[in-house]
């Protein structure tokens, strides 16, 4: 009997031992905000972390651009069946590589005006009438998937869709013949900027495969200097003054300093 109780005397005071040896920690209650905050974080579903794509710096706002808005020119390709290099071209163009006021306060990166039919937001600047209604969307994107509904919709851009995805060229001469730019150097402009800047492989990238294609053609282009007329221009290039003017889209015989004439009919 005594042992008995030997023992249950020596399980008590181990017992109280061991309770005394646990510390009790007060926090504070931002330390316990902290600590909530933890647990949340630690019991929330895991998610994968994606970094942004890296921003890259380009001297050249042309190259900026592409690389903006080279994924959604392809992603309208893949919905629309309209050349990427086409869309990037017109898009630099028309925007003057997004630096222009109508794309900056208005997001309409090419020039699409109102028409009969628009409900959207509406702007107003001087084209090739004064105070002409322009389009306005709240994202880039927009004006991207807008301008492919405007030619995919309209009966007079269907001829375009009956030639090879891949040939930009006929594209840049049909979109001119069937009105959509009153500049009559438009196809040789965007050809230009296809052709400077390799556009046409982001189409290869849509179709999956390399296109051959013949050996690109530089269009020529002449920088008025002190002096210049078209008339000594045109003797230059072996061409006349109606064609050089022509091919630039020029009204008058008035050209200025720095001025690029292409030269090439």
């Amino acid at each position: 009997m005594k042992l008995k109780m030997l023992m249950i005397i020596a399980v008590a005071c181990f017992i109280t031992s061991c309770s005394s040896r646990k510390r009790v920690v007060k926090t504070t209650p931002a330390e316990e905000q902290v600590v909530k905050k933890e647990r949340r974080v630690a019991d929330a579903p895991h998610k994968e972390v994606v970094s942004e794509k890296k921003v890259k710096a380009y001297s050249d706002s042309k190259l900026a651009y592409i690389h903006k808005y080279s994924d959604i020119a392809m992603n309208e390709m893949r919905q629309y069946k309209i050349p990427a290099s086409i869309t990037l071209a017109q898009g630099i163009l028309e925007s003057r590589s997004g630096q222009s006021e109508l794309t900056k306060k208005s997001n309409n990166h090419f020039g699409i005006k109102c028409h009969k039919g628009w409900t959207g937001g509406k702007t107003y600047y001087d084209d090739d009438e004064k105070g002409e209604c322009f389009r306005v969307y709240k994202y880039p994107e927009k004006s991207f998937k807008d301008h492919s509904l405007f030619l995919a919709e309209r009966t007079r851009y269907q001829d375009l869709f009956k030639l090879k995805i891949t040939d930009y060229k006929g594209w840049a001469k049909g979109l001119k013949k069937a009105g959509y730019a009153t500049d009559r150097a438009y196809p040789q402009k965007l050809i230009k900027i296809v052709e400077d800047y390799d556009l046409y492989k982001y189409d290869d990238r849509v179709i999956g495969k390399r296109t051959k294609r013949v050996k690109k053609v530089t269009v020529k282009s002449y920088e008025v200097v002190k002096g210049d007329t078209l008339y000594s221009i045109s003797r230059k290039y072996g061409l006349t003054v109606d064609q050089i003017k022509s091919i630039n889209g020029l009204v008058g015989s008035r050209i200025a300093i720095g001025q690029k004439i292409i030269v090439e009919n």
